[in-house]
């Protein structure tokens, strides 16, 4: 993560400051401590009628070429539902709706530090399934072939799934 120079409220140089009880960025000029919270995204685990995981392999970096769960950062004014089903449609071309929160947790990120990941399930949509922005494709995949998977946090959103909220039955094999 870049490390930030300058307030962004004054544009005054920032230093270190112990600020309760931990070493905080501090504008001297604003008298404030400057936060570096976790950037907040979401990503989606969608399910079609076959128990069969819808993933994207990815056009940028980082971990390009790689496949993950459809999902991505929110935008302001955006909750993390609003901001789930506007990624799967954009990397996807599919309109969701979520069935239900499958967990909170985070991963850690060269670009963000730490990234908050909101995670969904999805198991209605419509629409026709393509590839679309930051994805080179988009395929269903059961969960016995998986590829490997970019991100741990979308590993742990999958395991989730398949452990506790899956059909076992035979005839969905």
């Amino acid at each position: 993560m870049i490390k930030k120079k300058y307030c962004h409220f004054c544009g005054y140089r920032l230093t270190e400051k112990e600020h309760e009880g931990r070493m905080r960025l501090f504008c001297h000029n604003c008298n404030l401590a400057i936060y570096e919270n976790p950037v907040p995204a979401t990503c989606l685990v969608t399910i079609d009628d076959h128990e069969r995981l819808l993933l994207v392999k990815r056009s940028v970096d980082p971990k390009k070429g790689w496949w993950c769960l459809p999902g991505g950062f929110m935008e302001l004014q955006e909750t993390p539902e609003e901001a789930g089903l506007r990624e799967l449609a954009e990397e996807t071309g599919l309109a969701g709706k979520i069935d239900m929160l499958l967990g909170v947790t985070s991963n850690h990120s060269a670009s963000y530090d730490t990234v908050l990941l909101t995670g969904f399930l999805i198991r209605s949509y419509s629409g026709t399934l393509y590839a679309g922005d930051d994805a080179d494709d988009a395929r269903w995949f059961k969960y016995e072939n998986l590829p490997e998977i970019a991100f741990d946090s979308h590993k742990k959103f999958i395991t989730m799934y398949y452990s506790a909220y899956a059909y076992t039955d035979a005839s969905n094999s």
